[in-house]
This record gives C-alpha cells, structure tokens and sequence, in this order.
C-alpha cells in the first residue's frame, strides 16, 4: 500500500546533532528535475555507482534544501544556504548518507512499492498456467464373460 503524504509544506530534517537542512516536499517534478541537472549529463558511462549516487544526492538537495541551521565556514560563521555550500556538505560522508536515508531513500521506496507484485491471494501457485497435457483416458477394454 502506498502512504499519501498530501502535505505540501517543507520539513526539517535532523541530519546531525547541531545540523538540520528544512526541505521541500519530494515530489516527481523535483525528481525529474534532479535527473536532468547537467552534474547528471556529464557524468560518464564509466562512472561507479557511488559517483553516481553522490552526484544524483547533490542535484537532489540543490533543489531540496531551502534553508539550513548549524553550517558555518572555516572561521564559525553561520553561511546562507548557496549551490556550492550544499554541493561541500554533501561531500561529508554522514551527512551524505543521513540525507539519503531520510530524504532520498523516501523517493525510492515509493518506486519499489509501486513496482511491486502483490501475493496470489490462495498461495504461490494460484495463479500459475497449467503447462502439462491432461492425461489420457485409458483404453476401453473389451467386456470379460
């Protein structure tokens, strides 16, 4: 069963203790957008799987996260969210993977639940083809006096 979400309001997200990113709702126009982030388009067919993920996260969050609490620069200073601070904060390996399991990985549940197949409903052969040929009736034998 696919849970609808129909609130169209941006959350927070504890990504860290001190770091919250607040996020715009993940919806198929964000997706598709993301997907079409020229970061996507220049990556190469050798690319590992991991290159891919990182950059796929870093088209994500750049038009996800609108606002954050508890980034700062290499003095303290609290820094405004901008594309290169988002592209940097995911460059750091626990925020890259809390962002994916809390906010990413939500996108791809929903596309595994959808593309699911549900169970027969009378076990795991009910709705299977009958492949083999019936059987043959015997043979008429003749009466016996």
């Amino acid at each position: 069963m696919i849970r609808l979400n129909l609130s169209n309001r941006p959350e927070w997200l504890d990504l860290l203790p001190g770091l919250r990113v607040l996020v715009a709702p993940l919806t198929t126009a964000l997706m598709v957008s993301a997907r079409a982030d020229p970061l996507i388009d220049n990556l190469s067919e050798a690319s590992s799987q991991e290159h891919m993920a990182l950059a796929m996260a870093k088209a994500v969050a750049r038009r996800a996260v609108l606002e954050w609490e508890g980034v700062g620069d290499d003095a303290g200073n609290l820094v405004p969210v901008s594309l290169a601070g988002i592209d940097a904060l995911l460059e750091i390996w626990p925020v890259f993977e809390a962002f994916q399991a809390q906010y990413v990985a939500r996108g791809l549940m929903l596309d595994q639940e959808k593309n699911a197949s549900a169970p027969s409903p009378t076990g795991p052969s009910a709705g299977a083809t009958a492949t083999a040929r019936p059987a043959r009736a015997p043979a008429p034998t003749a009466p016996q006096d």
